[in-house]
């Protein structure tokens, strides 16, 4: 398969990028510093240099393959937009080049709550969390509304460690066995998984160890 991953000099870009050459998988790596951040030497990895906002590099860079994965990252005092505009140029110019599949990292605050409520609406969510749940709840509506094929993972803390193998997930809700928690080679390695399950085909996913 030939896949393009946003965001690939993160903590889940990273392990998205290892795990897919491990499969096999051809890979774009998509971004402004991935000629500076060690990615690994394969043949089937491809370092394109370029802006998340500029709508013919990300159009050109996409063509050609077969899915999409966004592991957007940035600040989380709600200023930066990387999140949320950067999905939206990533939608448009997927809906241009007719390609449809993308699965993309939000946050649990934007999963649905018991009572009916979002997550981050609830009283007892910390409100210094509120405003990047705002970013993702902004990224995930730019998905929702597209014409697309999306699954829109949505974790709780991400912890800078390899796959285990041993995780739970739930649609639309957070996890029932839930300990607020999640390598971040297992996020990727549910990402990869999911491209060819298809599970979670247009709704979030809560994902905990």
């Amino acid at each position: 398969m030939n896949l393009i991953i946003f965001g690939a000099t993160g903590v889940v870009g990273k392990q998205l990028v290892k795990q897919a050459l491990y499969l096999g998988h051809h890979v774009r790596a998509y971004g402004r510093n991935v000629f500076t951040e060690n990615l690994p030497e394969n043949d089937n990895l491809e370092l394109i240099q370029g802006a998340l906002f500029d709508e013919k590099q990300v159009f050109n860079a996409i063509k050609g393959c077969n899915a999409v994965l966004s592991a957007l990252g940035g600040n989380a005092d709600g200023r930066d937009v990387t999140r949320s505009l950067g999905m939206k140029n990533i939608v448009a110019q997927m809906q241009k080049a007719k390609l449809q599949r993308i699965i993309g990292i939000g946050n649990m605050g934007i999963l649905n709550a018991e009572e009916g409520k979002l997550i981050m609406d609830t009283p007892d969510f910390p409100p210094e969390y509120i405003p990047v749940c705002l970013e993702h709840f902004k990224a995930y509506n730019f998905l929702k509304n597209s014409t697309l094929t999306w699954t829109f993972v949505c974790p709780s803390d991400i912890i800078d460690a390899a796959a285990t193998g041993i995780y739970t997930t739930n649609a639309n809700y957070p996890p029932v066995k839930n300990k607020y928690q999640i390598n971040s080679g297992d996020l990727a390695l549910f990402m990869l998984n999911e491209l060819t399950k298809n599970e979670y085909v247009q709704q979030r996913v809560g994902i905990s160890n």
